[in-house]
């Protein structure tokens, strides 16, 4: 490996000159650790797998020698129309736009243009990717691999089979993040039409089961390459890494002023959910006026590149996403990371702070816990070997009377709003029943009541895991709501849900119920109706019993003495009344009394 500080033109294998001056121009003096452990190896025609701490430079690592092995076999044997070359693929459309944006300033160099490349992704019509194809005669595909995948199966004129039978190298970037996606089989069927008489390199943050499997697949007797800027850690060695406890009602207080007494050039806010992007973006925009707030998730399909676009060119912005993009995305203006709550895995955490810090820069994180979460700082100490510092977060001027008082009149001017808090909710609780981290993070541990509270919610949404969970803590609105009067802002929506109501309220059932699904109704009737319900159950299952055991005495006559229908009943009742005791829905006095035993 090259000494520290090494610079591009001393590589043991020299580069070529075009290759340089894109490199000058990106004003990157000397190598990075994986740039230069893996440069050397990949031009040198050996398979790599390498591991290195996100925003370690691993995007020029790769294509710095894709570049370079294309030039090589130009040069011996002119590349034609039909050919291509080389394949990136990686786990994510913005992920794939990024590093085609670097890719291309390498082949808008006079002596690169040769090199021609094409994007290919989801969210744009498979027709039009073909078309691309068998129009521009790409040499180099950077692609997610469903679409890659897509277009290898599909039989026509294009014959991308064909066209990679003379493939020099393939890139897997981010390659555990690949196979946790469920990219499994779709890799495994990439790579059985690619030529085994190619370059391959494993690009990712951490090294998993999934991708040695990969390896053995994939790569022959590939060399391993662990880059870590500091052996003790698994974060950039200029992060700050920090976490502050804050009570579960007052989660969104904290947040609220630590993003306005912090100085953010451009903050990335990673949420759980993707319905609580779309509730914390709006809320987060009436607050935050100087700011520009953008929300960002992998349910949305034709915007995601513009809002990613927005984010990069824009100053003083705030970025609320998923996990959609704790990978790969690179830039470098992000100062800070805000983590609404813990991630949904330990390593998802070196990934959402790896958006920050990067390419020597500093940076800073910090993680809003709540009380019950405590653990999870040594949890990720032993787990990740990441050093959380406590941050203490100055208390905001308003009271949290004050700020629900706000969002509560925000929901009652647009009933979109008051849907999305509910959704933002319930799918927040849903995520954490999930969590991998569920031996400290447990959903039994929660304080549902604040945890609403902290949500602004209008009242308590129905579901099934609030239905053994005390949630006598949550504070709603103290005026009376009618919250069919709650109108939508857009008058055609309105419309629709007006027709719709009046259809309720003269049928008693709401149109577009799937067929089956029972009519929304009040949830004291609701619970009534079930309780009801289950009565019914007992006692046809009572009188199932009855009717087999006196069926069974009838046949057998082997009893002496026949037990009585009375008898029976009498039996019955006392199983019940055990079944209540043991459930504790009766005192042991109740109990004693209804089954006539003495106290003495």
């Amino acid at each position: 490996m090259p000494l520290p500080n090494t610079k591009w033109s001393e590589l043991s294998t020299p580069l070529s000159d075009p290759v340089l001056n894109v490199i000058k121009s990106f004003g990157f003096k000397s190598l990075t650790p994986v740039q230069g452990a893996t440069i050397p190896l990949l031009m040198t025609r050996k398979d790599v797998s390498a591991e290195a701490v996100t925003g370690s430079g691993k995007t020029l690592a790769f294509l710095v020698p894709l570049i370079e092995i294309l030039q090589a076999r130009h040069k011996e044997q002119p590349w034609k129309a039909t050919e291509i070359g080389a394949i990136v693929i990686s786990p994510t459309r913005e992920l794939a736009s990024q590093i085609s944006d670097v890719l291309s300033r390498f082949t808008e160099h006079e002596e690169l243009k040769i090199f021609k490349q094409l994007l290919l992704v989801g969210g744009n019509s498979i027709e039009a990717d073909i078309r691309s194809i068998e129009a521009d005669s790409p040499i180099i595909l950077i692609s997610t691999p469903g679409r890659l995948c897509d277009i290898l199966e599909r039989k026509g004129k294009v014959n991308l089979p064909g066209r990679v039978k003379s493939l020099e190298i393939l890139i897997l970037d981010e390659a555990d993040r690949l196979l946790d996606l469920g990219f499994k089989m779709t890799i495994n069927t990439i790579l059985s039409y690619l030529p085994r008489q190619r370059r391959t390199g494993l690009f990712s943050a951490t090294q998993t089961k999934e991708v040695t499997d990969l390896m053995r697949a994939g790569l022959r007797n590939p060399v391993l390459v662990s880059v870590k800027e500091k052996a003790s850690i698994n974060t950039p060695v200029r992060l700050d890494n920090y976490y502050t406890i804050v009570e579960p009602d007052k989660k969104f207080l904290a947040i609220l002023a630590f993003l306005r007494d912090t100085e953010i050039k451009k903050g990335m806010i990673f949420m759980p959910t993707c319905a609580c992007v779309d509730y914390w973006a709006d809320i987060l925009s009436h607050f935050l006026k100087s700011k520009k707030v953008l929300g960002l998730h992998g349910k949305m399909k034709h915007k995601r590149s513009k809002i990613v676009n927005r984010f990069r060119n824009e100053d003083n912005v705030l970025l609320m996403c998923t996990d959609v993009l704790a990978r790969g995305l690179d830039v470098p203006e992000v100062n800070w990371v805000i983590q609404w709550d813990p991630p949904s895995t330990p390593a998802a955490f070196i990934h959402r702070v790896g958006r920050t810090a990067r390419q020597g820069e500093a940076g800073s994180s910090i993680a809003f816990l709540m009380p019950n979460e405590d653990a999870y700082v040594n949890f990720l100490h032993i787990n990740q070997k990441v050093e959380l510092q406590p941050f203490e977060v100055a208390e905001l001027d308003s009271s949290l009377e004050e700020i629900n008082s706000q969002i509560y009149r925000l929901q009652l001017n647009d009933r979109l709003l008051y849907d999305k808090a509910m959704r933002a909710f319930v799918s927040y609780i849903q995520a954490y029943s999930k969590h991998e981290c569920s031996a400290i993070l447990r959903v039994k541990d929660l304080n549902f009541g604040k945890v609403a509270t902290s949500f602004a919610l209008l009242h308590m949404p129905r579901m099934p895991e609030l239905k053994k969970m005390n949630a006598d803590d949550f504070v709603g609105p103290k005026f009376e709501i009618d919250l069919n009067k709650i109108k939508y802002r857009n008058k055609q929506k309105e419309v629709s849900r007006q027709n719709k109501l009046q259809v309720y309220q003269e049928t008693g059932n709401w149109p577009g119920l799937k067929k089956g699904k029972k009519k929304s109704e009040a949830w004291e009737l609701s619970r009534k109706e079930r309780t009801d319900a289950k009565e019914k159950r007992a006692e046809r299952r009572a009188k199932r019993k009855l009717k087999k055991q006196n069926t069974t005495e009838v046949k057998t006559k082997k009893r002496k003495q026949a037990f009585s229908e009375e008898d029976l009943a009498e039996l019955a009742n006392d199983i019940q009344m055990f079944k209540k005791l043991k459930k504790k829905k009766i005192t042991e006095e109740e109990f004693n009394e209804q089954m006539g035993f003495d106290d003495d």
